[in-house]
């Protein structure tokens, strides 16, 4: 009998004796302030649905209305058959929210990092990453076959020491930065990184996964909050957090954006994104650009929940977004308190190594639009008692 995948079952054992295997919960109800998570009712403090438009009564309206008039699938990559006017207009709709001069769209924002990175630089360029950027910004580098050279963390003085350091070794140089960084809940000093890029004359990307929706007039994300217009080359982004839907998108300078649609690469080989996630994200451009309600809500239920977590005695880290991590240090304390909290009716899922470096283990809290203050309140009210119970609170 072969023996060659033995290995993969001893890995697994290890991961579950050492506490770092990942059980993973299963949801049967639609995103929203509450889930049913395993059989159970519980409140949401994992998804990333910022607004709350998941379930959105206009978003779920014109997917089923777009199903009915395109059916469900595009069934080609788009420089073959697959670009459908819905996939333009929503491309034309996500650059004039933006900002900027045209935005092309991916499968996800995932696909979108992998896509842009290896269409703008390669083996005789270099890369200039921030040292906590995402795991799809650093697969992304990966693939480009660039040299990548990582800067200390949201350090633009570090930044341009090594820019000094490598000037006469690379063809092309390309900064790229998380705008909101997941983990953590900070903020690129995109204005101070910007600076850098000009005065050296090298390529300049964000993420702004977490921005879009968050940040900005009305949502429109990072580049908008620091009114930096003009001055990024290329922004990449997700629709499946804020905007509640599935997708990637990168926009900004306009030939840069062209030659994506010419090389990159999950453009030209992947098929299309469906006709009702495409509707749906019109519909939350829709939303978003007939009110701030949503944003402004998110922005107050982040304020009260950070507020009331702190003087309950939790370390909410460096956080000055709504991405919420309470610092617990280590992994198995986090899983037990995550377990803890499930069985207090609330779903707030553990992150430890590799996901963020040892030592550093943490529930994650995202916080939501969809909140009422009462459903933050049933949440501060579970962690304290668990707090308490795990010796994380005093008392």
């Amino acid at each position: 009998m072969t023996q060659k995948l033995n290995w993969i079952e001893e890995e697994l054992t290890n991961l579950k004796e050492t506490g770092f295997y990942n059980r993973i919960r299963t949801i049967s109800s639609p995103q929203g302030a509450w889930l049913e998570v395993d059989g159970k009712r519980v409140l949401n403090f994992c998804s990333n649905n910022y607004l709350g438009l998941a379930n959105h009564p206009d978003l779920t309206a014109a997917a089923s209305a777009s199903i009915a008039k395109y059916g469900v699938g595009p069934a080609a990559v788009r420089t073959i058959a697959g670009t459908m006017d819905l996939h333009l207009l929503l491309e034309q709709r996500l650059a004039a929210f933006k900002g900027v001069d045209a935005a092309i769209t991916f499968q996800s924002g995932f696909c979108a990092n992998l896509a842009t990175i290896p269409a703008l630089v390669g083996k005789e360029d270099a890369i200039f990453s921030d040292e906590l950027n995402h795991a799809s910004i650093i697969d992304g580098c990966r693939l480009s076959g660039s040299p990548i050279i990582r800067y200390a963390h949201a350090n633009a003085a570090d930044l341009e020491r090594l820019i000094t350091e490598n000037q006469g070794k690379f063809r092309r140089g390309l900064i790229i930065t998380d705008g909101v960084f997941s983990m953590d809940g900070d903020i690129a000093p995109l204005d101070a990184i910007q600076q850098v890029a000009e005065k050296y004359d090298l390529m300049l990307m964000v993420d702004d996964a977490h921005g879009e929706g968050v940040l900005g007039r009305g949502g429109r994300g990072i580049v908008d909050h620091f009114n930096l217009h003009g001055k990024v080359d290329v922004e990449v982004g997700t629709l499946s957090k804020a905007f509640g839907v599935m997708g990637g998108v990168a926009a900004g300078n306009a030939n840069l954006v062209e030659w994506l649609r010419q090389r990159s690469r999950p453009f030209l080989f992947s098929s299309a994104a469906t006709p009702a996630d495409v509707t749906a994200c019109l519909a939350a451009v829709d939303v978003l650009e007939r009110s701030t309600e949503l944003v402004d809500r998110l922005w107050d239920n982040t304020r009260y929940f950070k507020d009331h977590m702190r003087a309950l005695g939790f370390d909410t880290g460096n956080s000055v977004t709504p991405i919420t991590p309470i610092m617990l240090g280590e992994v198995p304390l986090a899983q037990q308190f995550s377990r803890d909290l499930f069985d207090q009716g609330v779903f707030a899922m553990a992150l430890g190594f590799p996901t963020v470096p040892r030592g550093k283990a943490r529930i994650r809290v995202m916080i939501s639009a969809a909140h009422t203050k009462d459903d933050l309140d049933a949440g501060l009210t579970a962690f304290q008692k668990v707090g308490k119970q795990l010796g994380v609170l005093g008392g």
